[in-house]
Parts: C-alpha cells; structure tokens; sequence
C-alpha cells in the first residue's frame, strides 16, 4: 500500500515538474514556452496552375531507363530523378542521358542509407557526397534532396537545409516497387492526382516503363501539367503545413 501512495505521488510530481517546464516567469509573469517546431519535408505544393511532378527514385538496375526518358520524349514531359550516387557512379551515361535530356537530376544520398540512423557527419556527408558525384558525372548542380526510403528525423531535414537542399516527400506513392501489384493498381492509385501532388515512381521495377504512358495520359486528362519538383515547389516566402502542404508564407491555414 505505501509502495503504491509512492508510486502515485512521483507520477503527480513527474507530471507537474513537465507542465512548469511549459513556462518561464519573467518579471513576475508567466510566459508559455512554446514545443520546438517539428521538421517536415514538401509531400505536396499548394499551386493553382494544375502542376504535378513525376519523380523517380533510382538506386538500383538502370536498364528501363532509355525507355522511360522515350517515353517521357514522346509526352513532352519533363520529369525529376533522385539519383543515388553509387547508382550515378555504376551508370554514369544513364546520368548524363537523364541531364542530356532535359529532366531534373537530384539527391537521394550517396549509398542508400537509412538517414535517421546516422552521426550528423555522416548525414551531411551523405548528401554532399552525392551531390558531387552527380556533378562530377552530369555537370549539373541540385539542390534537391530524398531520403532513401522516405526515412527522415527533424536531424535529417535540418542538415539538409542548412546546406542549401529542399527535402522532398511525396504525396502519391505508386507503390510500384511493391511485388505482386498490378499496373491497374498503380494506375488507379495516380488516378487520384490533383493539382501539387508529387508522384513517386522507381526504374528498374516490372511495370513503370510499360505504363508510364498511361500514367501521363491520366494527368493530363485531369488538366494537370507535369513539371520538375523546381519548377512546382516555392524556393522563398513560403510556410509548411502539419501535412507537409508547402504553401506561401502568411496563408491561412
């Protein structure tokens, strides 16, 4: 019994000591302590244009990807890829191709890590090491970046910021890594898109390169129009939403 009245009372000192730790008494007055604001990454951009982005992730085999840059020709559509940059290095003239060609390299780390695992050198070095790869192979400056996996802590988003990238998310995921879907399932899951969605897609899967008509087809049908992530995300004056909806500073929520 007195175990248990000590037990409640640490509980009700615990609780307390973690309310007062919400305010500071300045002056005589109570002044609440706001929580630190957590990080988010851009899954979506609030845009009245119809702009969409259609990305791919590509970490693994490079053989679909002639076929998908022909097929992005032949749509006019110009797309992103987060490049690894073990991948870059292991196929630089798919790298240059993908510059060559007029779509948008970015930065998906250097080996495939996951971020939110990792020292904070280990971090930077990750992204920074794969942005001179790209460079190094294709020319071509980014200032994009996606976690593998989508694995991201507010650390992770931090660094990159403080080193000048936009951490990228998505708000579609086709899936279309996932064994045994089907196409229709992947078509029927980007038959959502709406106005500042970023689709994700990988290479080197077994149906993207067969449907990757389909899906510009679809985006197009709905009045949307396919850009690069630089082309639809707000660069300056812009907030974050709790969703991760990047839209301009000062908008109501």
């Amino acid at each position: 019994m007195i175990v248990i009245r000590r037990r409640t009372i640490a509980i009700f000192f615990v609780s307390l000591v973690l309310c007062l730790m919400m305010f500071l008494t300045v002056n005589g007055k109570i002044i609440e302590v706001s929580a630190p604001v957590r990080e988010i990454p851009i899954y979506s951009v609030e845009n009245s244009e119809g702009k969409v982005s259609i990305t791919f992730d590509c970490a693994w085999g490079a053989q679909d990807i002639p076929e998908i840059l022909r097929i992005l020709k032949e749509k006019n559509v110009k797309a992103t890829f987060f490049v690894v940059g073990e991948w870059a290095r292991r196929n630089p003239e798919e790298t240059k191709m993908i510059a060559e060609q007029g779509h948008e390299l970015a930065n998906h780390s250097e080996n495939h890590f996951k971020m939110s695992v990792l020292s904070k050198d280990k971090i930077k070095k990750e992204i920074m090491d794969c942005s001179k790869t790209i460079e190094e192979i294709s020319g071509v400056k980014t200032d994009l970046f996606r976690a593998p996996y989508g694995d991201y802590n507010d650390t992770v988003i931090s660094i990159a910021r403080q080193n000048g990238y936009f951490t990228i998310q998505w708000s579609i995921d086709s899936l279309d890594w996932k064994p045994g879907i089907t196409q229709e399932a992947i078509l029927e899951r980007v038959s959502k898109v709406s106005s500042g969605d970023i689709l994700l897609f990988h290479n080197d899967t077994s149906h993207t390169a067969k449907i990757l008509g389909k899906v510009i087809d679809i985006i197009k049908e709905k009045g949307l129009k396919p850009v690069p992530v630089s082309e639809l995300i707000l660069k300056d004056n812009f907030e974050i939403r709790h969703d991760g909806r990047q839209i301009p500073a000062g908008k109501k929520q």
